[in-house]
């Protein structure tokens, strides 16, 4: 019994001793009404953190280990990948972190800033570790690493540790409130573009699309139950240029199928900039198909 309770103590205090080093690695960025979310000291003079949560503006505030104000610039965001990176107005010490690799099944420890200069902790195991996969936005995420653990909003953001102290990336909240995990080689791969020109170059069409259902007398034509209607054509676009017209459904581009949209998504990256696409679409009940070259998305 003895034994058991020394294990015990032990497994205590090494989380808490994680924990404890792990409080230079998060700042707290401040929001609107009191509230913060938690950013990650990446290098000396870069804080990552979660794009989707941080409100469109230049300048924010952050809470600095031992709690001290500063002020922080943004530089770059990404969408597609929810990498948005803060640079302060004075570097911050950044901790030597080195990556890990996640396991199903394994301990894993979720930093958070505590809004006052310390940090929160959240234990939890990694409940899926899965290959590269692809955002809704068209983004390349380099591993799926989903958690079971309990995540507060203001917790969004930090780091995650596994039980060596390796860092596996930072915690976001990904669909139907999944805790998921932007890894490390992803972060890796898109802190330097961003910090470069501030945004990641994406292809684009210049239209709104919204899924429905392909007529029935077209189904078997069509040769899919279902497409992206094109809801509007921006002017001047790659879409408009090709004659695209609202109204149209889409039902394939360069052969990829619209019935997932995250397929589709994913034919839209850095390297589709400049590269012509076929897209086979229904227009005035018939099956044509136009060609269109891919553009490089305008940064919002």
């Amino acid at each position: 019994m003895t034994d058991q309770a020394d294990l015990l103590s032990q497994f205590s205090n090494t989380l808490a001793a994680r924990a404890e080093a792990a409080k230079n690695a998060v700042v707290a960025i401040r929001l609107a009404h009191g509230r913060h979310i938690t950013g990650m000291v990446w290098q000396s003079g870069v804080v990552v953190a979660s794009e989707q949560s941080l409100p469109r503006k230049d300048e924010f505030e952050l809470i600095t280990p031992g709690g001290s104000p500063a002020t922080a610039r943004m530089v770059g965001r990404d969408p597609s990948t929810n990498i948005a990176i803060l640079q302060p107005a004075a570097p911050l010490a950044s901790p030597a972190v080195a990556a890990g690799e996640a396991q199903v099944g394994a301990i894993v420890l979720a930093i958070g800033a505590d809004g006052s200069g310390g940090a929160s902790a959240r234990l939890g195991l990694v409940n899926l570790a899965g290959p590269e996969w692809h955002s809704s936005r068209g983004g390349l995420i380099d591993w799926r690493i989903v958690l079971d653990v309990g995540l507060a909003r203001r917790e969004e953001g930090g780091p995650v540790f596994d039980a060596a102290g390796r860092c596996l990336g930072m915690s976001t909240f990904g669909p139907r409130g999944q805790v998921i995990v932007i890894p490390t080689a992803t972060i890796e791969r898109i802190v330097p573009l961003l910090l470069k020109d501030g945004h990641i170059a994406r292809g684009w069409l210049g239209v709104a699309l919204q899924a429905v259902a392909v007529p029935d007398a077209l189904r078997e034509t069509a040769e899919q139950s279902s497409g992206l209607m094109v809801m509007s054509v921006v002017e001047g676009g790659p879409a408009a240029q090709a004659g695209i017209l609202a109204g149209d459904i889409i039902l394939s581009v360069d052969g990829t199928s619209t019935r997932r949209f995250r397929r589709m998504a994913k034919l839209f990256g850095s390297d589709s900039i400049g590269r012509k696409a076929d897209l086979r679409l229904i227009r005035s009940g018939a099956v044509v198909t136009v060609q269109t070259t891919i553009a490089e998305r305008k940064a919002a």
